[in-house]
């Protein structure tokens, strides 16, 4: 089995990544990949792995996600980091004022690429905006968006969540990781 590389920044999102990828040969690479303007998860991942395998010249993934509420018609899409580096989380709940609908979800695009294909993997997080920040830090932690989001079918966000309910969640709430699906399905393939 080859080694791939995880080629990400996000110490949180590497921390997460080691959940699923105990039968694997993987290995992370700290290093900021350039993100196009785009609405697109998809086009975002590809233009990463593809930066990603030019950096590190092993197979390797790149993974983005984007943070969407109903009620805001879908944003901060694929914009989360910079509507965090702009308006924040305190500006994310002063938009959602006297609004109700609380739905929003996660969605996630994964990208392998092996130098000579590309294969995508998606993931799904689907929840409520809570109406304040709550918890703490916790290890993992990818996104200050933590403190706001509540996995369907729980009234805590994922801040306030010890590592067991966290890792359980999917049980409760029908989310899916791109991670998960990409660890299943390249042990599947590489045996």
């Amino acid at each position: 089995m080859e080694e791939i590389v995880f080629v990400t920044h996000n110490k949180g999102k590497a921390k997460s990544a080691e959940k699923y990828f105990k039968n694997l040969k993987i290995s992370t690479y700290d290093f900021e990949l350039d993100e196009p303007r785009s609405d697109s998860l998809q086009e975002i991942a590809t233009a990463k792995v593809k930066q990603a395998y030019q950096v590190v010249g092993k197979p390797c993934i790149a993974l983005d996600t984007g943070f969407f509420i109903e009620e805001l018609n879908g944003f901060p899409r694929a914009f989360v980091n910079f509507s965090l580096d702009t308006i924040g989380i305190e500006g994310i709940l002063k938009l959602m004022d006297g609004k109700e609908n609380r739905a929003c979800k996660f969605d996630e695009c994964l990208a392998y690429f092996d130098g000579k294909e590309i294969r995508y993997f998606y993931g799904n997080h689907q929840g409520n905006l809570a109406y304040q920040q709550q918890g703490e830090d916790r290890n993992g932690k990818w996104s200050d968006l933590w403190y706001v989001f509540k996995p369907k079918g729980f009234d805590k966000t994922l801040a306030e969540m010890d590592d067991q309910e966290r890792a359980n969640r999917s049980t409760i709430d029908g989310s899916y990781s791109a991670l998960k699906k990409f660890a299943e399905w390249y042990e599947e393939n590489n045996k």
